[in-house]
């Protein structure tokens, strides 16, 4: 199996729903930003919705930051649609949700269900240049928090933006971080 993280997000262009309307959304429209990819299993389903509705709660925040965010299901964008306007916590959404009924972005990003023919839960980070810096798989019956999410991609930047530096275990934006020397092999 092939690692992912360093390596370039897949080729892709898609139909989505955002903000009552359909739209278009391809890896053109990620080149030199930040994007996150949140695969999940279905709409209509049943932890989904707790996990886009957490997201929800984050987007102006991660937008701040300059993310561009994305959900993404093997459903079409008219599935999408109708969800968004029959329950109360997918209508908190404003990011894209991206429709891949024939599973090519997640196939792409290694998390397609080929028994079910839908996505595992998957959360990807692409930095501006293309690559995959946090990649996150679970089954579909665990759910994700969208506080910790926010923390690696504040992580990811930082380290970004900060050479020689790393950011240790439960790290939080402003706190104290690492710089890798031989003078720290064995004192950590």
């Amino acid at each position: 199996m092939e690692p992912i993280i360093n390596a370039h997000a897949p080729e892709f262009t898609v139909q989505a729903f955002q903000n009552g309307s359909f739209k278009t959304v391809s890896n053109k429209d990620i080149e030199g930003k930040w994007a996150l990819f949140f695969f999940y299993p279905s709409d209509f389903t049943f932890v989904c919705p707790t996990e886009l509705e957490d997201l929800a709660s984050k987007y102006d925040q991660l937008t701040k930051m300059g993310v561009e965010v994305f959900s993404v299901s093997t459903d079409s964008q008219f599935v999408h649609k109708a969800w968004h306007d029959t329950s109360e916590r997918i209508k908190k959404i404003k990011y894209a949700m991206l429709a891949d009924p024939i599973g090519t972005l997640a196939k792409g990003f290694g998390v397609y269900k080929e028994d079910e023919g839908v996505a595992y839960r998957g959360t990807f980070l692409v930095n501006p240049e293309g690559l995959v810096k946090v990649a996150e798989v679970q089954d579909n019956s665990i759910g994700r928090n969208a506080d910790e999410l926010v923390r690696k991609v504040q992580a990811a930047q930082y380290v970004a933006t900060h050479t020689g530096e790393v950011c240790p275990a439960k790290w939080r934006e402003g706190s104290e971080t690492i710089k890798p020397s031989i003078d720290l092999v064995g004192k950590l």
